[in-house]
């Protein structure tokens, strides 16, 4: 690994120029400044002993309390920071869209696909206000649902035939053999 020379100033100013801070000259490095507005002094109390509501108001302008800051890096920029590595599945939908011919009607599907998400959601949430309905179509699906893992998921045969059937729906929608 390289060695790479980074340096880092910090100063700090107190005053601004037209709301800026004022610029060091360097003429190596690109410099960028922030500057941070000054705030007004705090409030005099009007009496030896603050009274709560003072006190509450020197501690709040002492939260609030910052200074004018400029920072200025420079050196070459190491390698390391930067490359980042893209995760596995990024470059997998890359290269999937990269094969689409029509991006266009891809894009218009997984939009039309949105809004319907959207209107199925706002259907749900219509049906859920009506009295009754959402207490009968939970009886629905726990029915559907015991009905289910009795024919499919209590006996071995069942229980295998239902696997077979899943991984040959895999292989047909992935087209791998």
């Amino acid at each position: 690994m390289a060695s790479t020379s980074t340096t880092l100033s910090l100063s700090s100013s107190s005053t601004l120029i037209d709301g800026k801070a004022p610029r060091q000259g360097s003429a190596t490095a690109p410099t960028q400044c922030v500057s941070l507005p000054t705030l007004p002094p705090p409030p005099v109390p009007s009496s030896n002993r603050p009274t709560s509501r003072e006190s509450w108001k020197t501690a709040a302008y002492c939260r609030k309390l910052a200074r004018n800051v400029m920072c200025m890096a420079t050196g070459d920029v190491s390698a390391d920071v930067g490359t980042t590595e893209v995760p596995e599945i990024v470059k997998s939908i890359q290269a999937a869209w990269d094969k689409v011919e029509d991006k266009y009607a891809v894009s218009s599907i997984a939009f039309a696909g949105a809004v319907a998400l959207w209107g199925s959601t706002g259907l749900i949430s219509a049906i859920d206000r009506l009295p009754l309905v959402p207490g009968v179509l939970e009886l629905v699906g726990i029915g559907y649902s015991g009905w289910f893992a009795y024919k499919n998921l209590v006996f071995k045969p069942d229980r295998e035939a239902m696997i077979q059937k899943i991984k040959d729906t895999y292989k047909e929608i992935t087209g791998s053999s």
